[in-house]
């Protein structure tokens, strides 16, 4: 007996047996049940979405002995003939194949004579979009005035190439790529119906794999089956999917959290006997990356079948979220690389370096290395415990006494572990004093729109920290313009710009120019050195 591909043994017959693409069927659906229904159609997207498929429930639907539906019976004539492929008024055509005028013209001699059985005649043309020019033209005339009893229905993968005006003489519907979650469940639902044994992560790898198109999803299950001999499991997605092992990734990212450099890259190495892709190792990092930040943005989340809740714990217990995003971005900068690297493996193990050595930094915008272990690393720890030492000591100098004093607002400020909006906050206040823990500050009035209650409270906190006390900052609108930091910066500023204008000026070359050719100096280009 032969074999029938899953693909076709369960292409969907109904509308409702079809995944996905609910925009397109409910306004098929409501067309058919009010009996408006035009006279083309353009069902365009990816390979494998169901452009044919929905195409061939529509002329079920319009030629379906029980009369035009929605919901064709499946039983009569009519429906069986088409799901067999030999329906008289069903003309299908694979406009690759037949690109000629000569071709189209054939085609469309017997446009004007009545459908032979059915109550519409219905022309499927696949791959539209490989039609000649003159095709085009010769299909135009009858777009655009068809007789009553005639359907076209137009699929292509490239809409971009049909001319406007066919364009503009259908109604088109853009097919979604597929989710994977939508692809695993129709998966899931076949091998149940088939009796056949799965584990969801294989179906999780197959369903990614199928890059959004159910076809090739259901074209990559039949070879797994026949793979594993009649069983899905992940073991054997993997091995013939030729991606790494789910487990190596995990250890992997476990390591790089330890911060340990020598066990990163010997644990690296180790993979070379496996000959892994290492673009698709570093796809599966970031994979995981992803997994671990959602966990740590949303405690709920309970992972997929590849990535389980308790593992996503571990590791957003291990790895901080700063880490976590610098880390992503840190990977798939190394991805894109990786084809300018001397060889990928060594593009790889730099990429993980890179993970290691940065670390987010505090301060306005900066990055600081991060723990490293290895050559060098005791040095750095050293010199980090001894800056810490070091600003401790300054701390509890600057926190003796009632308050600061008004004249060290710009070095606190310098010495405060705080950057972005926050920093600009600070810089624009004014020092008025301090009230117990309260630490009072002025805003300039024309900054006002830096007084929120997340930065004031971002604020509080880095002066907690700076002061070792729990302190308060207090930010009220001056009455008037007030000396601040970011103030004393731009006055300095302005007149370094000024004193290089006078040097300028002052330049006895310079003067010899514009006492003999009349020269000027335009003073926007000056900048201080």
């Amino acid at each position: 007996m032969s074999y029938t591909a899953l693909a076709r043994k369960w292409r969907p017959k109904r509308f409702d047996e079809l995944t996905g693409q609910e925009h397109v069927l409910q306004a098929l659906s409501n067309a058919l049940a009010t009996q408006r229904v035009h006279h083309a159609f353009l069902f365009t997207g990816t390979r494998g979405v169901g452009k044919t498929t929905i195409a061939r429930i529509l002329a079920k639907c319009l030629n379906c002995d029980t009369g035009m539906t929605p919901t064709p019976c499946g039983t009569c004539a009519t429906c069986r003939e088409i799901d067999e492929g030999r329906f008289v008024d069903l003309i299908e055509v694979d406009a690759a194949s037949r690109t000629k005028v000569e071709d189209t013209r054939e085609l469309l001699e017997n446009v004007q004579y009545a459908p032979t059985r059915g109550r519409y005649k219905v022309y499927l043309i696949d791959e539209v979009h490989m039609l000649s020019n003159n095709s085009f033209n010769a299909l135009l005339k009858t777009l655009e005035e068809p007789p009553p009893h005639v359907k076209f229905l137009l699929a292509t993968t490239d809409p971009q190439k049909l001319p406007v005006t066919v364009l503009s003489r259908c109604l088109q519907f853009n097919l979604k790529r597929l989710p994977v979650s939508l692809i695993a469940q129709r998966m899931k639902f076949i091998l149940d119906a088939e009796n056949l044994g799965y584990e969801a992560p294989g179906i999780r790898l197959l369903a990614e794999a199928a890059d959004g198109s159910m076809r090739d999803g259901l074209s990559l299950l039949d070879q797994l089956l026949a793979f594993g001999g009649g069983r899905v499991t992940e073991e054997a997605a993997r091995a013939m999917l030729a991606t790494v092992d789910r487990k190596q990734v995990e250890q992997l990212l476990k390591l790089i959290g330890g911060g340990d450099a020598q066990a990163v890259l010997a644990f690296a190495r180790s993979l070379e006997e496996w000959a892994p892709d290492y673009a698709d190792m570093l796809d599966e990092i970031a994979s995981l990356l992803v997994q671990v930040a959602m966990k740590q943005a949303l405690p709920n989340y309970e992972g997929d079948e590849l990535h389980p809740e308790s593992l996503l714990a571990e590791l957003a217990a291990a790895i901080s979220p700063e880490d976590v995003q610098l880390h992503y971005q840190t990977v798939i900068l190394g991805r894109r690389d990786l084809a300018w690297a001397p060889d990928p493996r060594s593009g790889f193990e730099m990429t993980l370096l890179r993970i290691l050595a940065f670390r987010p930094g505090s301060g306005e915008g900066g990055r600081s290395s991060g723990p490293v272990s290895g050559a060098g690393s005791s040095a750095q720890s050293s010199a980090r415990a001894s800056t810490r030492t070091t600003s401790a000591v300054a701390s509890a100098s600057a926190s003796t006494g009632a308050s600061a004093a008004p004249g060290s607002w710009s070095e606190t400020l310098a010495a405060l572990e705080l950057g972005g909006a926050a920093r600009q906050l600070a810089a624009h206040c004014a020092y008025l004093g301090r009230e117990g823990n309260v630490i009072r500050l002025a805003l300039d009035p024309a900054q006002s729109l830096l007084k929120t209650a997340a930065l004031v409270d971002k604020l509080s906190q880095a002066l907690a920290k700076h002061f070792g006390e729990n302190v308060k900052a207090e930010v009220e609108l001056a009455q008037a313009v007030v000396d601040t930091p970011a103030r004393a910066e731009q006055r300095e500023v302005e007149a370094n710009l000024a004193a290089a204008r006078r040097s300028i000026d002052e330049d006895v070359t310079v003067r010899g120019f514009k006492e003999r050719f009349g020269a000027t100096v335009k003073t926007d280009s000056v900048k201080p050195n």
